[in-house]
């Protein structure tokens, strides 16, 4: 049973957001919905959307998080924040008056986080997000419902767009150059070339740019240029732009984990500290907030590592410098900035590999190992843990899209590549090949109409 009520709920929140604002804290218009366990699935399923288009996959979600949940194999997170104007958070409604009040404090520092990370303003537009999401439900549908398409059709297409989601532009916001002003680039490029270039010095002539490949230039958008380049019906390539709008508003997120929830943290911790809780709620906040903070054996948990960053970012260069920190970088520039030799060694970081069927620790957080330490977790981090694909061109006589892998000393998990390609296929509408380094050895994964995979030597 509660213990409390919503018009308690509603006095916290006023005592929070005043702290939060004397603080300078900068956020959206606040909104909340308590929600039973059952509802916080639903929304887990659906990214937290009150809208979404249909997909088998939300379904296997919601049923597996129900399954582990109703074993007591996995817990539900306390909230739920979603990057809108006004901002959407959901409280679970099972939770304790405390627990109520800390997430609360820790929404209004994800809302903050929304509102001024230069990733989340450049790349998502926070007043249009609830909508978006409600027009692409209704037009993903509609092709559903269409008899001459149907759910069969939308489905291998989702499928295959899910499947490739994250092979897109990793530079947030960015527009999209047209052919033309390709062109423009290659030409001044190559002009300038010439002007600093004398044949008299026995340097190589300058080669005119191909300006009739496709791509100009190698593009990691793979998406977006299936849409531009392949053979599909207008339907399937509305569905392909929906998938990819939507991840578009996701990278901020993948990209920012650890300083969000670090942010987070640090901003209930300091405002729950300012409330003058009564000594049976301050236990358990101190129980609570040691709970959301604590290390994971074996791996990073962004709530610590974010919560101890940003706290010695106060401790060594003041209040203005996180406001700072907290607008202008992500995972990747924070950790490779402000993980600190200090910070490694008290957070007890480690790095270790599995070598055959022993895990052996490779570097500890000394004086040369911390080092090696910090840049394998900026390394890996966000769109990091992405292999990066790029596309290198089309084959003109028989329409192969060649791609690339950007190796850089981790290999592809080759079972997943085969399936990827065989996505990837599906979209192109013909022969697709993938160029990588396998065992030190360039190799060529290839993948036909009828998604029949093989794996060769790259030969000159």
């Amino acid at each position: 049973m509660r213990d409390y009520t919503i018009k308690e709920l509603e006095e916290w929140n006023k005592k929070i957001e005043e702290i939060a604002a004397r603080e300078g804290l900068d956020y959206y218009p606040q909104e909340f919905e308590i929600c039973s366990y059952d509802d916080m699935l639903c929304y887990e399923a659906y990214v937290g959307m009150p809208a979404h288009y249909p997909h088998w996959s939300y379904g296997k979600a919601y049923e597996k998080s129900k399954t582990l949940y109703s074993y007591n194999l996995k817990g539900l997170p306390y909230e739920m924040v979603i990057n809108s104007n006004p901002c959407i958070a959901y409280l679970m409604r099972d939770n304790t008056l405390l627990l109520q009040i800390l997430t609360i404090a820790h929404v209004y520092g994800h809302n903050d986080f929304f509102k001024n990370n230069r990733l989340f303003v450049e790349g998502t537009r926070a007043e249009d997000v609830v909508q978006m999401f409600k027009k692409h439900a209704d037009r993903v549908r509609s092709y559903i419902h269409d008899p001459s398409i149907g759910y069969e059709k939308v489905e291998r297409i989702l499928d295959a767009a899910h499947g490739i989601k994250l092979q897109t532009s990793r530079v947030t916001g960015d527009k999209k150059i047209t052919d033309q002003e390709k062109k423009e680039k290659l030409l001044t490029k190559y002009y300038e070339e010439i002007k600093t270039t004398s044949l008299l010095e026995g340097k190589k002539e300058v080669a005119y740019p191909n300006l009739n490949k496709i791509p100009l230039e190698p593009t990691e958008d793979i998406m977006d240029f299936i849409i531009t380049y392949g053979r599909l019906e207008e339907w399937e390539k509305d569905i392909i732009r929906i998938v990819l709008e939507e991840t578009k508003y996701f990278i901020p997120q993948i990209e920012t984990k650890i300083m969000n929830e670090g942010w987070a943290s640090y901003w209930h911790y300091k405002i729950l500290n300012q409330l003058e809780l009564p000594q049976s709620l301050h236990m358990e906040f101190l129980s609570r907030h040691n709970q959301v903070i604590r290390p994971f054996l074996g791996g990073i948990n962004p709530y610590y590592m974010g919560f101890k960053i940003f706290t010695e970012i106060e401790k060594k260069y003041g209040k203005e410098k996180i406001f700072e920190v907290r607008k202008i970088e992500r995972d990747q520039s924070f950790i490779r900035r402000y993980l600190t030799e200090e910070l490694c060694k008290e957070m007890h970081l480690f790095q270790y590999n599995k070598k055959e069927k022993d895990y052996i620790i490779e570097e500890v957080a000394d004086e040369p190992g911390w080092k090696k330490i910090r840049n394998t977790i900026a390394n890996t981090v966000g769109m990091e843990s992405i292999p990066c694909i790029k596309v290198v061109e089309i084959s003109q006589k028989d329409h192969v899209l060649v791609l690339k892998h950007e190796f850089d000393g981790r290999e592809l998990e080759l079972s997943y590549a085969y399936e990827t390609l065989k996505y990837i296929t599906s979209l192109w509408g013909g022969k697709v090949q993938l160029m990588t380094i396998i065992g030190k050895t360039p190799k060529v994964i290839s993948c036909d109409e009828n998604k029949r995979v093989s794996i060769g030597s790259i030969t000159n």
